[in-house]
């Protein structure tokens, strides 16, 4: 099994959107005002979004997007405009991280993790490949 697409809503799909773009993510369905979707820069996973009247509430949908180069990136995000709410920190669970808030307040994590992504120290034993 393989993770095709994540799809969260929106209340503003052209803002969104165009935030998505900013942010690097390819247009690839274009079906505003209802729909939208994006291939992400690197790898096979796509990003979509749909139109919707309300948000979830509590602490809402975090979305991770992982980037070898994430100073980097970062840094060209902020000359872009994009406001970050945290710089890169390096995280107790041994991943760095930076975290921006989109247009309808969902929370964005760009981060690097390595091989600490799919294989911390605290893995469980005998799980998976």
């Amino acid at each position: 099994m393989n993770l095709n697409q994540l799809t969260v809503p929106s209340r503003n799909l052209p803002v969104a959107v165009a935030f998505y773009q900013r942010l690097g993510l390819h247009l690839i369905v274009d079906a505003q005002p209802r729909y939208a979707r994006f291939e992400c820069p690197e790898g096979d996973a796509t990003f979509s979004l749909h139109h919707a009247e309300e948000l979830p509430v509590g602490s809402g949908i975090w979305i991770y997007f992982e980037c070898a180069d994430l100073d980097e990136r970062v840094c060209q995000l902020q000359a872009a405009g994009l406001m970050f709410d945290e710089l890169p920190t390096d995280q107790p669970w041994l991943w760095r991280e930076a975290r921006l808030t989109d247009p309808d307040g969902h929370q964005l994590i760009l981060y690097h993790a390595g091989k600490n992504r799919k294989n911390p120290p605290w893995r469980v034993t005998g799980a998976g490949n």
